[in-house]
């Protein structure tokens, strides 16, 4: 495996430079740059969420039993997912639908990866000289928490239509910022259950 890391890292390196230049390129059409997309996650009851999951992950951190997961990487990453995944999930689903560029989609591709593993590898790889002996594991790992996190940030109320994601909508993000926190809270409360139960999953079996 020691053999294959030289080239994955050159090959992911370069992934990450072609998806900066494509997003100076057209950043202007990209969701999240605009005000509206700050607008729209830093409302009280993601903050809050968003406050409640890193301190429980960075908390556990040294606890897991696993030596790459520490303090550091466990706080960038959750501060990573917090500003970025709203935004994937939301541009992924709207490439699908040719609501935005391909070329979105792939940006979107390299922050996702970049937040879930690229960053981590890069840490550990500089921590201790070599990729982690979980690296391939985080991926997956770490991917479908992101996910999860992705769609209970986008969970939106619109009249007409109930709760919805708010990248379903046309216009996203949307330009107003409604209270709508008790009125998702149940759909909420789902996603967190469903996340608090994969890090229990993902994390307790390491230390033993």
């Amino acid at each position: 495996m020691d053999k294959i890391y030289p080239y994955y890292t050159a090959v992911w390196v370069t992934a990450c430079l072609v998806a900066v230049v494509l997003y100076i390129r057209h950043r202007q059409d990209y969701a999240i740059s605009h005000r509206s997309y700050r607008r729209f996650i830093f409302v009280p009851w993601k903050i809050a969420t968003f406050l409640v999951a890193a301190v429980g992950l960075i908390v556990i951190a040294p606890y897991t039993g696993d030596p790459t997961w520490d303090y550091y990487d466990a706080a960038v990453m959750s501060v990573l997912t917090f500003l970025t995944a709203p935004w994937v999930v939301g541009a992924i689903y709207k490439a699908a639908r040719s609501e935005v560029s391909l070329a979105q989609a792939y940006v979107a591709f390299c922050l996702w990866m970049f937040t879930t593993s690229w960053f981590y590898d890069t840490y550990i790889l500089i921590r201790d000289g070599e990729y982690g002996p979980l690296w391939f594991e985080n991926i997956f790992a770490s991917s479908a928490l992101y996910i999860f996190a992705g769609l209970l940030w986008n969970l939106d109320w619109v009249p007409g239509r109930g709760t919805i994601f708010a990248f379903m909508e046309k216009e996203w993000p949307p330009t107003e910022v409604r209270n709508v926190f008790f009125r998702i809270i149940w759909f909420g409360l789902v996603f967190m259950i469903i996340v608090a139960l994969m890090v229990l999953w993902f994390v307790f079996p390491l230390s033993k």
